[in-house]
């Protein structure tokens, strides 16, 4: 297909967060809660678990979700395991990841990228270099409390409002990475798309 991947190739899209109950709706968790729905819409059998990851193969779809589950900071070399044993090259490992730089609900694509201080991509990055897609999705900052306070923190009432349209469209900026390539779907993801609160 153009611009897609080929037929035949398995991709994987990376979600990242932390494990627990603890973690479950706060704000770094963006990532984990879009695979969370993709696994959901595309009635995956169910979630197994290999190299301190949680992991769910559509054959259909040619594509392996995953959930590290060795929390943020070291989200790099269990999803590296993964990649290893079905043999899936950086450029088609899709990571989804929260963002504190951009504005509540934008979404940015790139097909490649420095860490940009966040420390899931960092871990991410020394496993596998600067060579993956990554789908960031912003949390935005706080005006009052420091960086940890608001990623670790739950998505207040107004943003849990927002959230299922976002969730969205980063479902759909997957779809279209997925079946068309990174070219189409940064065209249709990036720009200036933040929900009204």
């Amino acid at each position: 297909m153009q611009n897609g991947l080929a037929s035949g190739e398995l991709s994987m899209v990376v979600g990242l967060g932390n494990p627990g109950a603890k973690y479950a709706r706060t704000r770094h968790n963006a990532g984990f809660i879009v695979v969370d729905e993709l696994a959901q819409r595309w009635g995956v059998p169910g979630w197994q678990k290999k190299n301190e990851a949680l992991y769910a193969l559509d054959r259909d779809r040619r594509s392996l979700l995953v959930k590290p589950q060795s929390y943020m900071n070291l989200s790099g070399p269990p999803a590296q395991g993964l990649a290893t044993f079905y043999k899936i090259p950086p450029q088609r490992i899709l990571v989804v990841v929260d963002e504190l730089d951009l504005p509540f609900g934008t979404l940015r694509m790139r097909a490649q990228g420095s860490a940009g201080g966040h420390n899931g991509l960092k871990s991410l990055i020394a496993v596998f270099g600067t060579g993956f897609p990554r789908l960031r999705i912003g949390i935005g900052r706080s005006h009052e409390g420091d960086a940890i306070d608001r990623v670790l923190g739950p998505f207040s009432d107004e943003e849990l409002r927002g959230l299922p349209e976002i969730v969205d469209r980063a479902v759909a900026g997957v779809e279209i990475w997925r079946t068309e390539g990174i070219s189409a779907a940064m065209n249709r993801v990036n720009g200036t798309n933040v929900p009204k609160l």
